[in-house]
């Protein structure tokens, strides 16, 4: 069996078709991945690469994929540099450090691969990279905002996986598959790789199909709790209530809060700024109308303490008293580095829903940790108002539907500049509607709750996992000579190996053909 990718007989892909497959990666690289990511191109992104990984030296492979990786994130440096306002070496951190990750990883799958131990291979890269994952969610302010399995946000069947092992599930999937392909066509056993690939493949899907056709799937009715998402980009900027565009936009949201027909709206983040001293000119008439309107409103503001400027959400109750308030716990570096972040364990629920309805605010629900939390406290649903930046309005909505699925939580999240946007405990869209210059609105009728996840109740247990397999498999694959069951020549020779030595990389000739 040959790829029909490469040449036949064994032989190393010439340098021309090495770039060229390279290339191909890199293209759908950048559209299976990004700020609008096509779910299939995911599917397929790294096996070209990886095509030529399985038939190269490492040191091959270690190059191509750094520029496949590069090329494909290429489009990342504006978004990360200018709208995030990171600083440079954090975006070539993220770009060029992963790129080299990345390389490493196509390297290690190379020289086991060349060993003739396809299975580990296989392992060894897909294990690689989701401890890439969970590392940098592990330790950069962003969470788990960085990830493949976001492409499959609209892939319902596959993403159900994540209330199972949480986002590292879906890039174990991913990257498994492809590299289960890559490697086929010169394994010596075939057919226990591919079954495994296939029974892994099909168990998931099964499991997300009938996840999504059960019982409690089928259900789309709730306790008839009405609510509505309600936001305005003009001004697309945070205005003192007590200034004259303050007090102009407080009379618009008065009156559009006033024909909907709803028992709880959300707003969005940042909309107003105040002080001890302006807080009741807002506070006052949204009080009043949320006690009218027999309505719960949950509005996010920039509160002023002095020195302090926290990003906070505040939720009037349906009966006029006192409202609840939340503090922002995972501020945007850079963009909120004047702000002061709520505290680490700071948590708030609407006011009437029992515990049952959380607070969120944007990019909170970037971290899968604080909304499993607040699944073990007994919520069932987590309602975020938020502010998107130009162009990330897909990646950063669908994120948080994400989140909803890991942890069997409805989501509710009311951004400016982007999509208002609910979703059920499965990722289905309950309601949506973009925002503009004039008002939108989207309107939903709350689901009932759903059983918590084994994800929300066992955490990051793949992620850990992840860190484990990776070395295990990496001693275990390069261990010693080539397996006497590995190529189709059975001739027994390594084709590259990793020596400390030497740049990480020690690379031994070929002295047989390779399969």
């Amino acid at each position: 069996m040959n790829s029909p990718l490469l040449p036949r007989g064994g032989r190393r892909p010439s340098f021309l078709l090495t770039g060229l497959l390279t290339g191909l990666s890199a293209v759908l690289l950048a559209f299976g991945t990004g700020l609008t990511p096509s779910w299939w191109c995911a599917w397929i992104a790294a096996l070209p690469v990886l095509a030529v990984a399985a038939r190269s030296r490492a040191r091959t492979a270690f190059a191509a994929g750094t520029v496949a990786w590069l090329g494909g994130q290429t489009s990342m440096w504006g978004y990360y540099g200018d709208t995030l306002e990171l600083p440079p070496p954090l975006v070539a951190t993220l770009i060029v450090g992963t790129s080299v990750l990345f390389g490493l990883a196509l390297a290690a799958f190379a020289a086991i691969a060349g060993r003739g131990r396809p299975v580990l291979a296989t392992l060894a890269f897909c294990s690689s990279w989701v401890a890439v994952e969970f590392a940098v969610s592990l330790t950069m302010p962003h969470g788990a905002w960085w990830s493949m399995a976001y492409s499959q946000a609209d892939a319902l069947p596959v993403l159900q996986i994540v209330s199972l092992t949480g986002p590292w599930g879906v890039t174990f999937l991913l990257l498994g598959t492809q590299a289960a392909l890559a490697v086929l066509p010169s394994a010596g056993r075939r057919a226990p790789l591919a079954a495994g690939a296939a029974a892994v493949l099909a168990l998931v899907l099964g499991y997300g199909v009938v996840r999504l056709a059960g019982p409690a799937g089928a259900a789309t009715g709730g306790p008839g709790t009405r609510v509505a998402l309600l936001a305005t980009d003009e001004p697309n900027d945070t205005v003192p209530v007590a200034g004259r565009a303050g007090r102009k936009l407080l009379a618009r949201y008065l009156a559009e809060l006033a024909k909907l027909e709803a028992d709880v709206v959300v707003l969005p983040e940042n909309t107003f700024a105040a002080d001890r001293a302006t807080l009741p000119l807002l506070a006052g008439p949204l009080s009043k109308l949320a006690a009218e309107r027999h309505t719960t409103i949950l509005l996010g503001l920039t509160l002023v303490d002095g020195e302090q400027r926290r990003n906070s959400a505040l939720a009037f109750p349906a009966d006029g008293s006192r409202p609840v308030r939340y503090d922002k716990r995972h501020l945007i570096p850079g963009v909120e580095a004047d702000y002061t972040p709520g505290r680490a364990d700071a948590v708030a629920f609407m006011p009437g829903s029992g515990g049952r309805w959380a607070i969120a605010i944007c990019k909170d629900l970037d971290f899968p940790w604080l909304v499993r939390d607040y699944r073990r406290r007994g919520a069932s649903a987590v309602f975020a108002p938020a502010w998107d930046f130009q162009g990330d309005e897909w990646i950063h909505g669908r994120m948080a539907l994400v989140r909803g699925v890991e942890s069997g939580m409805t989501v509710v999240r009311a951004p400016r500049a982007g999509i208002l946007l609910a979703g059920d405990v499965y990722g289905r869209v309950l309601a949506q509607a973009r925002t503009g210059p004039g008002f939108a609105s989207a309107v939903l009728t709350l689901p009932g709750p759903a059983p918590a996840t084994p994800y929300s109740v066992l955490g990051d247990w793949l992620g850990w996992a992840g860190l484990l397999l990776l070395p295990a498999t990496l001693l275990a694959g390069l261990r010693g000579s080539r397996g006497g069951g590995g190529g189709a020549d059975g001739s027994g020779q390594a084709v590259g190996s990793f020596d400390g030595g030497r740049a990480g990389l020690h690379l031994a000739r070929d002295r047989a053909p390779r399969p």
